[in-house]
């Protein structure tokens, strides 16, 4: 699942500053040994306590974009009869809010590590593969489909174009969550510019976006025709590795519409070459990962170890 839906990190960091309180103490005399022990375990608590409630106002405004997106999926399927035009609406739908609680997984990579970062990640793949449906959130699975004839180029356009459209309106909605600036952390966030996280050549980006997202369908794809126990928590292991691995070089987005929600237009990088690497690349690895997961070699590991299995 993850591998149509990548993730973003972004390089910015985010220092707490020390408290007022802490600051007027410093002035004026000489401080005792004493004196500045007891000002650096205040420091540090006020810091923690700060950090803790950063955490928490991001993990509260992931959970209250997911819970929206979840009220949103039940009205289209109460109020839309039409099976494409609601398909349509769910794709918008996963796909703002696979971008809505993305922008937030940047302050929570900014500002806590990838560590922490990866688990909410993990986390929510799992609810976006139990929750979506059919509805990806991701161009190329459309473009899969019309390599392999299960539908036709309008389609696949209609729903790219609609995964498009709920990826950029769901910016406002972040721009509304952050201006609120109930936290340090996103503070001069909502009107803030943004840089690229490409960190090499665009020829190399395009190759680690492509050859990731290869990987990741393909894997996928095994899983689907496995049918492990516990399959969809090891591909968003899978999915999430990836990532992370290609967080320095690329960013790890593996999914157009993400990188272009999160992404497009930030300094660092052209409208062309931010559609090389995360169009081109990404969209030339899900449709070479059709043709590899067909080959010979991967068709016999892939059912000979469903046969040892059964």
């Amino acid at each position: 699942m993850l591998c149509r839906l990548g993730a973003a990190f972004s390089t910015i960091s985010s220092s707490v500053p020390t408290p007022p309180c802490v600051r007027g103490l410093s002035v004026g005399r000489r401080r005792s040994g004493n004196e500045k022990d007891f000002l650096r375990v205040l420091n540090d608590g006020n810091s923690s306590i700060g950090k803790g409630e950063a955490l928490g106002v991001s993990t509260l405004y992931i959970v209250l974009t997911s819970l929206l997106a979840y009220v949103a999926r039940k009205l289209a399927h109460k109020f839309i009869n039409e099976p494409f035009v609601r398909a349509l609406f769910l794709e918008g739908i996963a796909s703002a809010e696979l971008c809505g609680t993305c922008f937030e997984l940047i302050i929570v990579a900014d500002n806590f590590g990838i560590s922490t970062y990866a688990v909410y990640l993990f986390c929510l793949t799992i609810w976006w593969s139990q929750n979506w449906g059919d509805a990806t959130a991701c161009p190329y699975t459309h473009l899969e489909d019309v390599v392999q004839g299960k539908a036709s180029l309008r389609v696949a356009a209609l729903k790219i174009w609609a995964e498009l459209t709920g990826g950029i309106l769901i910016y406002r909605y972040v721009q509304l969550l952050w201006s609120l600036e109930l936290v340090e952390t996103h503070e001069g966030r909502a009107f803030g510019e943004c840089s690229t996280d490409l960190q090499i050549p665009v020829p190399f980006g395009a190759l680690v976006e492509g050859i990731a997202t290869c990987l990741c369908r393909v894997a996928s794809k095994a899983l689907s025709d496995l049918e492990p126990r516990f399959g969809t928590a090891i591909d968003s292991f899978i999915g999430t590795a990836l990532v992370v691995a290609a967080f320095n070089y690329s960013g790890g987005y593996f999914n157009p519409v993400l990188a272009t929600s999160l992404k497009y237009g930030c300094h660092g990088n052209t409208i062309i070459e931010h559609i090389v690497v995360y169009w081109i690349g990404a969209c030339c690895g899900a449709i070479a990962s059709v043709f590899v997961y067909e080959l010979p070699v991967v068709q016999d590991l892939v059912f000979s170890n469903r046969i040892k299995r059964d």
